[in-house]
């Protein structure tokens, strides 16, 4: 009499809810604990405010608003957006930098979702516009800065840059996917960052400026982003400011998120 023996297939592992969120703030804590180990990547979040503003406020404060005192008061909430994109910009160019070095090739082999990786960079260097924040604010106050609004005022335009730069960093990611070199990459990003950042009327008032140039500002959409900033720091009807800038923060998410996890798949 023969038996036969049925060989039982093994019990597929059962995925766990939220794998995804998880892996991804997990990659997020080691680009975290990297950026504290090597603190010379947060130079241009601390170094470069503070250089911004003695160069704006002390070479053009007295020509512009006639002194130092009350252009700080009008540069530094538009100047904290320019900040924080040059912040952004950098997520693009580590992410090249990685891929170049290996370290993906390294997170294939995990058994994790395949954007984890990308997810957890973009997550963690939200530290970046956090110091980047700080840096600018304590030594803005130390120049004489004083916000109109109070403390919920400013928290409110410090978060608003913060998730503005955290959705135009896909436009950076997608840099990074695909330029062939950091240095490609950084490149690229200026070219976006400059014509956004000083097409605006972050260093002189919009009424100082040709037509042509009062057009892009009226389509720019850092400039209605400095808008908000300076109506939540210091006055001002800041509701259609806000809620242009929401807009356009979750538009440009929609359309650049996908494009980069595209991308980086096709990379990977």
């Amino acid at each position: 009499m023969t038996l036969t023996v049925h060989k039982q297939a093994p019990a597929r592992l059962q995925p766990r809810p939220f794998a995804l969120v998880r892996h991804s703030l997990a990659l997020a804590g080691r680009s975290v604990t990297k950026t504290l180990r090597t603190p010379e990547q947060l130079l241009d979040v601390t170094v470069q405010p503070l250089m911004f503003l003695v160069i704006f406020v002390f070479l053009l404060g007295g020509a512009v608003s006639g002194s130092t005192g009350a252009y700080l008061q009008l540069v530094l909430p538009a100047m904290l957006v320019q900040v924080m994109l040059i912040a952004a910009m950098a997520t693009g160019v580590n992410l090249s930098t990685d891929i170049d070095k290996g370290v993906f090739d390294r997170f294939r082999a995990l058994p994790i979702g395949r954007s984890a990786p990308l997810l957890g960079s973009v997550l963690g260097d939200v530290i970046r516009y956090v110091v980047a924040t700080a840096s600018m604010l304590g030594f803005g106050t130390l120049l004489g800065f004083r916000a109109q609004t109070g403390l919920l005022g400013v928290l409110a335009a410090c978060l608003l840059t913060m998730f503005f730069a955290f959705c135009v960093s896909w436009v950076f990611v997608l840099f990074g996917m695909v330029a062939r070199t950091p240095g490609a990459v950084q490149g690229l990003s200026f070219l976006v960052i400059f014509p956004l950042t000083f097409g605006t009327s972050m260093t002189a008032p919009k009424g100082t400026m040709p037509g042509w140039l009062q057009v892009w500002l009226n389509v720019n959409p850092v400039e209605r982003v400095m808008d908000a900033s300076r109506a939540l720091m210091l006055g001002g009807p800041a509701g259609g400011p806000v809620l242009a800038s929401l807009a356009w923060a979750l538009g440009i998410v929609a359309v650049f998120a996908p494009l980069a996890v595209r991308a980086y798949r096709r990379r990977a």
